[in-house]
């Protein structure tokens, strides 16, 4: 057996070890299900939010104090206009209130009435009038302002306004659009920031507590250093395509089930090199992303002893994933600067920046390239890692380069 067979034998020899220690367990329902778990907690303060939020809406009013020979034409125009509004982009509700004798002072005194919540309050003529609003009011208040114009347009064209029969024609395109190539580019680089933030923290604690029991020195002894790392992360690389796969086949019946709407605003989001290309590079850069941040974080967790270090350690480890999304987000959002530029060398966001990039150019090439980069920078973390935990944490020194080896075995 050639040399590098065994080593891959060893590699996922560590793979397998560590993938059925982690998914035979039933801790590993609990990961498997969390997002239900934080989806439901999110739902619960979501409802919450919208309830206090729909009741203060529902009292919240607009009030048009005109005389009653303009409350028809001002309520008929209203009605028009809201249907130029989605159901929660619309205006408050209007109230039409017939005026005293001091409209100025009615008008003020709208706002310190306990019933309702007033948002702008108009008075005055039609050609010239006065509206009050207060703190949050202002697109209230220009509401009221194309109401009053509308009804004094429709009231000096004999009390309505002209109907017209326009016809309207649906077009669809034949090439990708810019907004639906920039929309994807976000959703590939949100979609891997998401998966490598809930998946990839796992494999910072991985060796903790091997190393509080001693396995890992028996695993060092019997296999290179190095074998160990990778076929950790590998193991670790596999509960997340388990994860992945499941979820993926949920989320896949479930978009099956959403309403035509839904569907369409998913069918704008048209990367350039197309769907299915789309799909497996996204595959191939969320697996790339998950290497290279788990070498970082398996060859940083493995100095930790303790999990009181591993927490200490959570923290600057989401502050980098956060700062990665967020340069990605800057480079697919400015195609062809030197920011994209940087984003799409720099090894730990080149994996979230080129899947942008699918969205954004057509090319293929800088793909090939560039999921060749990542697997250099996977190697050199790997072994940068095993280095120094073998020097640090072993206290053992670094092993013997292989060209010497062979020189050595040669003499």
């Amino acid at each position: 057996m050639t040399r590098f067979r065994r080593t891959l034998r060893q590699t996922f020899t560590i793979a397998r070890r560590d993938f059925i220690a982690t998914v035979f367990t039933p801790i590993f329902l609990l990961f498997l299900f969390a997002p239900v778990i934080m989806g439901s907690f999110g739902a619960i303060g979501g409802l919450g939010a919208a309830s206090v939020s729909g009741g203060a809406q529902d009292k919240t009013r607009i009030i048009a104090i005109v005389p009653a020979s303009t409350a028809r034409p001002i309520d008929e125009a209203d009605a028009r206009l809201r249907g130029m509004f989605r159901d929660e982009e619309a205006p408050p509700e209007l109230s039409i209130v017939a005026p005293t004798a001091d409209p100025a002072a009615q008008a003020r005194a709208a706002f310190e009435t306990k019933d309702i919540d007033a948002s702008a309050v108009l008075y005055g003529p039609l050609d010239a009038p006065q509206i009050l609003y207060g703190p949050r009011g202002k697109r209230s208040a220009d509401y009221l302002g194309l109401l009053a114009q509308t009804t004094l347009a429709a009231q000096k064209l004999g009390g309505t306004l002209p109907t017209i029969a326009a016809t309207k024609t649906r077009i669809t395109r034949s090439t990708t659009s810019v907004g639906g190539q920039h929309q994807s580019a976000f959703f590939a680089v949100f979609g891997i920031f998401f998966l490598t933030l809930f998946l990839s923290g796992q494999v910072v604690g991985t060796m903790a507590e091997e190393r509080n029991n001693k396995v890992i020195e028996v695993l060092a002894a019997a296999v290179p250093l190095e074998s160990v790392f990778f076929g950790k992360l590998i193991g670790m690389f596999g509960v997340a395509v388990l994860f992945v796969a499941f979820w993926g086949t949920v989320v896949t019946q479930i978009t099956s089930l959403m309403p035509a709407a839904a569907a369409v605003a998913l069918g704008d989001l048209t990367p350039a090199v197309g769907g299915p290309m789309f799909a497996l590079l996204f595959a191939g850069y969320f697996s790339m992303a998950y290497l290279l941040l788990g070498s970082v974080f398996l060859g940083v967790g493995a100095q930790a002893s303790t999990m009181r270090e591993i927490q200490m350690l959570s923290l600057p480890i989401t502050i980098l994933q956060v700062a990665m999304f967020g340069l990605s987000s800057a480079a697919v959002s400015r195609p062809g600067s030197w920011i994209a530029t940087f984003a799409e060398l720099f090894p730990l966001s080149s994996p979230f920046a080129m899947a942008g990039r699918a969205a954004n150019a057509p090319e293929l090439w800088p793909h090939v390239a560039a999921l060749a980069w990542q697997a250099l920078w996977v190697t050199i973390f790997i072994t940068v890692g095993a280095r120094l935990f073998r020097r640090g944490v072993l206290q053992s020194g670094s092993a013997r380069p292989f060209w010497r080896r062979k020189a050595k075995g040669a003499a």
